[in-house]
């Protein structure tokens, strides 16, 4: 029975991966030769490096030991009056002595640290350089895969898709069309020569007013470089006639806390566009012999843009989907919906959560407030903090309580 693998990014890598670890071989398919570039903003949340344990134990170290990566401790908020918010990932953290809760590499370089994995193990047929031009389901429900010469590729029986925010399959079978209230719209430059990053290699958020509900990312990389980038709502962009790269340049060039920064920077390379699917609304993730991983299952958190861990954690669970259907001989949408339920079971709680603070967006006194409030209270701070790392601290963003609390600097 062949298990078939669409796309060798995080997602499928790590669904392949799995697999090989359950004993079961896979085929994993990827047009293009690795290593390979992904426009994206380059972070690797705790919840990465928590996946990279379950595939084995000392990932996470190996990774740790790249010299492609740095760790991180935190994330700087700019609030929409200018005050910086510094949250750390880990309240009272020691760089000399903890390890980091986070990373920052460019996706060529965290990609193919994943294949090398990959090329490891002798379970997985991994075949680089391989277009897959059309899939075509056959009357007992498996997918024939074809190249651009009409040329049978592989017959699956069960087809993992995780080929990117612009999978044809996703959108034309699984039916994930394009809604510009659940997508992102997001440009990315690299660029050498930023000053005034943080010492412990702080993520940066900027959320300037004439530019909500977007916001501008500033993450340090290794080598004195930057991944400098904007997102925005696409329906945000088409309302407001936001024309991303002018936006760009401009706030480099005026915005206050950061003209001076860029003033010598060099950019490197040209500003490159992407679209984000968004997991603020819960679609179908399989059907008849196949499952959507990753930015093909429109799994993307909705107020940080990560992508990276939620592909991550959909490519355990359909490993886990997908040996279970062969194990049954079962491929039906019905039995398959239990990926579904596995994977928004682990998400939808995070994913609401940040649909609600996209919305929150909207209220820039609201992120003013709080981040004066911080700045002046270190419980507020470190509650601020462990917000990023526990969910239920998350969810008191939601609660009334939590701001009445905050008024009267409880």
């Amino acid at each position: 029975m062949l298990i078939c693998i669409l796309g060798a990014g995080p997602g499928g890598a790590t669904a392949a991966l799995h697999l090989a670890n359950a004993g079961h071989h896979c085929l994993l398919l990827d047009r293009a030769t690795f290593p390979r570039d992904k426009v994206c903003g380059d972070a690797l949340s705790g919840k990465v490096l928590s996946e990279l344990r379950r595939i084995e134990e000392e990932l996470p170290a190996r990774l740790a030991a790249e010299p492609a990566q740095l760790p991180s401790w935190g994330i700087d908020f700019y609030a929409p009056n200018g005050r910086r918010l510094a949250v750390p990932f880990k309240p009272h953290y020691n760089p000399a002595t903890d390890r980091a809760a986070g990373h920052i590499s460019k996706r060529i370089d965290f990609d193919n640290f994943l294949i090398e994995e990959v090329r490891r193990r002798p379970e997985i047929d991994f075949r680089e350089n391989t277009d897959v031009a059309a899939h075509k389901q056959l009357p007992d429900g498996r997918w024939r895969l074809l190249g651009p010469d009409k040329q049978e590729i592989a017959t699956a029986d069960v087809l993992l898709v995780a080929n990117g925010a612009q999978s044809n399959f996703a959108r034309v079978i699984g039916g994930h069309v394009l809604e510009p209230a659940h997508h992102c719209a997001g440009l990315r430059a690299y660029y050498r020569g930023v000053t005034g990053l943080h010492p412990d290699n702080f993520i940066e958020l900027h959320f300037i007013k004439e530019f909500l509900p977007g916001y501008l990312w500033v993450f340090p990389l290794p080598n004195g470089q930057a991944n400098v980038g904007v997102g925005m709502l696409s329906e945000a962009v088409t309302k407001k006639k936001v024309k991303l790269r002018e936006r760009l340049d401009e706030i480099l060039r005026t915005y206050p806390a950061l003209k001076n920064r860029f003033a010598t920077a060099e950019r490197l390379g040209p500003v490159r566009g992407f679209g984000l699917p968004l997991g603020s609304k819960r679609r179908p993730l399989s059907g008849q012999n196949y499952l959507l991983l990753g930015d093909a299952g429109s799994l993307i958190d909705p107020f940080s843009g990560e992508g990276i861990s939620h592909a991550m954690v959909s490519g355990r669970h359909a490993a886990d989907w997908a040996a279970r259907a062969v194990a049954a001989q079962n491929f039906t949408p019905e039995f398959l919906e239990g990926y579904d339920a596995a994977v928004y079971n682990r998400l939808w709680q995070e994913l609401r959560l940040s649909r609600a603070m996209q919305r929150l967006l909207g209220y820039p006194w609201l992120f003013n407030f709080i981040a004066n409030r911080a700045a002046n209270n270190p419980t507020l701070a470190e509650t601020i903090s462990n917000m990023f790392l526990d969910l239920d601290l998350r969810e008191r963003l939601r609660q009334p309580s939590f701001y009445f609390k905050l008024l009267l600097g409880k």
